[in-house]
Order: C-alpha cells, then sequence, then structure tokens
C-alpha cells in the first residue's frame, strides 16, 4: 500500500514523496482506515489528493479525504488511539470464497470464556508475552482501552482498541482467547500469561488473514474527518 500510494501521490505532486503512516501492517494484514501524512512541495486542491491520486492507485486502495495540516501533525505520533479488528471463521472446513480475509479454526470454541479472558487484559500491562520476538518497541507497557469477543453464527469477531499495539501483539491475543475458547486453558491462564511476561509460554502467532486495522483516532484540534471506517 505504501508504495503505491507514495508513487501515486508523486505523480500529482510532480516531486517524490514519502508517507508517514498511523500504524504499520505485516504482510497479509488488512486495513479498512490508515491515516498518512506527507509533506509537498507544490500546493493541490484536496480533490486532486483524493480523485486525482485514487486514478493512479490499484483497485485495493483508495484514498477517502485529505486535508492540510501544520508541521506538528504527525499521524503516527499524534494518534492517541488505534483499533483492530479481527474475524475468525470457527467451521471444520476452512473457508474458500472469504479466504485470505478471515482467520480460521476448526474446533469449536466457546464464546462466554474468551470474553472473560478478554477482561483480564484491559488496562496498562506489560504486554512481553504477546509482542514478536522482532519487535522493536522501545517499551512494552501498552494501554489496552476495549476488548470485546462477539460471536455471530460460526464467526467471531474480536475488537481491541488501545493507545498502541506491539508487533504481532493482537494476533498473539486472539491465540491465546482461541487457547481458553478451545478447552485447552481456563480463562484465569491469560493473566498468568500477562504477569509472566513469557512470550514462550502463550500461544502460537494467529495467521495474518483476519486482521484489520480500522480505526486511528486523534484529537479534536486537528479538525480530521472521523478516522474510522468499518464496512466488513
Amino acid at each position: 500500500m505504501q508504495d503505491a500510494l507514495q508513487q501515486a501521490l508523486t505523480v500529482i505532486a510532480g516531486h517524490p514523496i514519502e508517507v508517514v503512516a498511523a500504524g504499520r501492517t505485516d504482510a497479509g494484514v488488512h486495513a479498512t482506515l490508515q491515516v498518512v501524512h506527507f509533506d509537498a512541495a507544490v500546493e493541490r486542491p484536496d480533490s486532486a489528493w483524493v480523485r486525482g491520486v485514487n486514478s493512479f492507485l490499484p483497485d485495493s486502495v483508495a484514498v477517502l479525504w485529505a486535508r492540510p495540516v501544520t508541521t506538528e501533525f504527525h499521524a503516527r505520533f499524534s494518534a492517541q488511539s488505534r483499533s483492530y479488528r479481527y474475524l475468525l471463521l470457527n467451521h471444520p472446513v476452512r473457508p474458500a470464497i472469504a479466504a485470505g480475509r478471515i482467520g480460521w479454526f476448526h474446533a469449536p470454541l466457546a464464546l462466554a470464556p474468551m470474553q472473560e479472558a478478554a477482561l483480564l487484559l484491559l488496562g496498562t500491562h506489560d504486554f512481553s508475552a504477546f509482542r514478536a520476538a522482532e519487535c522493536q518497541a522501545k517499551s512494552p507497557i501498552r494501554t489496552l482501552y476495549s476488548l470485546s469477543v462477539t460471536q455471530t453464527g460460526q464467526q467471531f469477531c474480536f475488537d481491541l482498541n488501545a493507545n498502541a499495539f506491539l508487533h504481532h501483539m493482537v494476533r498473539n491475543i486472539v491465540g491465546a482467547l482461541v487457547y481458553v475458547g478451545k478447552g485447552k486453558h481456563p480463562s484465569a491462564w491469560v493473566g498468568e500469561l500477562l504477569q509472566q511476561r513469557d512470550r514462550h509460554r502463550a500461544a502460537p502467532t494467529f495467521a495474518a488473514d483476519g486482521l484489520y486495522l480500522n480505526a486511528v483516532r486523534y484529537a479534536p484540534e486537528w479538525a480530521l474527518p472521523d478516522a474510522q471506517r468499518i464496512d466488513l
């Protein structure tokens, strides 16, 4: 996405453009909403940065809006929170049409134990047990504002909102909750993982297929459109 966007912006600006994104997404992870900022040496109407740029983007990427901001704004560091959604198909047979767009687990999952376990992760904690070994964050401390687990038929939905996320943090949390849901561990096990801060004791990292960045929130002073889009 970043390379395609930079190339399209470069065409409209008439000079090389580099963008800074609100959050990183691994290969295979999706984004229904991403916020970026860039510096341009020319002025263009907002419509040029939207419709003009979109005309040079692949079908899988689209600019929703554009606004001028001061140099004090930073897409990453000015963000107050980010939200991710993980979609999981709980069915004996793997997905077909939705392959690549939804996670999958074959054994039956119980909703209530996963919801109980999710509550243990809320608040400000050291999330070392849920970060990737290659995570480059200086601190494992993050504040998880909300974490809900819901079920519609054979599909589970995990919604998480935090000030920021560690590398693979969402996918590792989902993996732990699935272990609870399938009955391998009680709900309290997730709280134990949090306290032990040992990644090796936790569940495997879940597939990227079902993960979506779907909201980035900023202070009202920036007068940005509501930076969220959930159209799954």
